[in-house]
């Protein structure tokens, strides 16, 4: 199945239409970029697409099963094994050292910590470091390599390098597209830096209430 991601008529509205008639199919190997301004409901796409809030209308697939019909925990399953997400925010454990943190996400879906990847993302010096003792962008790249460690079929990334110098948000959007391509899975981008975007195959504009690719 070379479908990983697919939604149908999705719509979605809190005290206002965010979006309606948003349809979109992901394969393997493939990439993707959602941009809009701010508060176009870019963010609450993503969360839709990755099982965290079902919507007002539509259907989401998901390995070929429609996710909103599944019991909890099968979707459950799903998050801890098959879906990566990489948030702004890091959602790191400042008390423990990198790769404690790195070894959480590895140790609930069952993996291995994959040094090539710590060196790729060049934090190989910072494992035994406690969190708060590392920057911003290094916490980030920690936080990058905990979701890339579990070895997700489906990585969805909240504005990824939206915190980071340009070099580092190039080498980390390297990185992940090179995941991509050698473990045939797939990335869903949500962005507000068109160069970041232009890294991906395809590219959306969340605009209008629609999503439209351009």
């Amino acid at each position: 199945m070379s479908t990983l991601l697919k939604a149908t008529d999705i719509a979605h509205a809190f005290d206002y239409q965010l979006f309606s008639n948003v349809n979109l199919e992901v394969k393997k190997r493939e990439s993707i970029a959602i941009l809009g301004r701010s508060g176009s409901g870019k963010s609450t796409l993503l969360h839709i697409l990755s099982t965290f809030i079902t919507p007002n209308q539509g259907k989401v697939e998901l390995f070929g099963k429609e996710v909103y019909s599944l019991p909890k925990d099968d979707i459950e399953a799903i998050r801890r094994y098959d879906l990566g997400i990489i948030f702004q925010a890091h959602y790191l454990f400042k008390g423990m050292t990198a790769q404690e943190n790195i070894e959480i996400g590895t140790i609930l879906s069952k993996k291995n910590i994959d040094m090539k990847l710590i060196e790729r993302l060049e934090i190989a010096e910072t494992m035994k470091q406690k969190i708060g003792e590392l920057s911003g962008g290094q916490q980030q790249r920690v936080s990058i390599a905990r979701v890339l460690s579990k070895q997700p079929k489906i990585i969805f990334a909240d504005e990824p390098t939206g915190n980071l110098d340009r070099e580092t948000a190039t080498l980390v959007m390297d990185v992940i597209l090179e995941y991509i391509e050698e473990n045939n899975a797939t990335l869903v981008l949500v962005t507000h830096d068109e160069s970041m975007a232009m890294m991906c195959n395809s590219r959306y504009k969340l605009e209008n209430r629609e999503l439209v690719g351009f």
